[in-house]
């Protein structure tokens, strides 16, 4: 999870069994985004950021250049509810296996 999503978010992942990280936790913040998503392959785990912008720009570069990642989840920043409920459907939805060098949006 970036720097930027609440840690009340990963702390409710956490007690529905979700292995979460936060930026803050790996003491990563000093790293870019690029450095982030890198970080997050290492460890085999998806990405959530709310810089959509940003984040989708770097997986078409990925995929031009046959880089691999653990997979993205973009979300607009909203309740943390929302999110939430969003992110368990897209868990129980895809595998880690699917998620490799998936981009994926948090819809409605």
């Amino acid at each position: 999870m970036d720097e930027h999503i609440q840690t009340s978010l990963a702390e409710a992942l956490r007690q529905r069994g979700v292995d979460v990280l936060t930026t803050q936790e790996a003491g990563n913040i000093a790293l870019d985004d690029y450095e982030q998503l890198n970080f997050a392959h290492k460890k085999r785990m998806v990405l959530l950021s709310y810089n959509k912008r940003d984040f989708a720009r770097i997986h078409y570069e990925y995929m031009k250049t046959n880089e691999h990642h653990s997979g993205i989840v973009l979300s607009d920043q909203l309740p943390v509810g929302q999110i939430l409920k969003r992110l368990m459907r897209l868990y129980f939805s895809l595998s880690k296996e699917e998620m490799e060098n998936r981009l994926e949006y948090l819809g409605a």
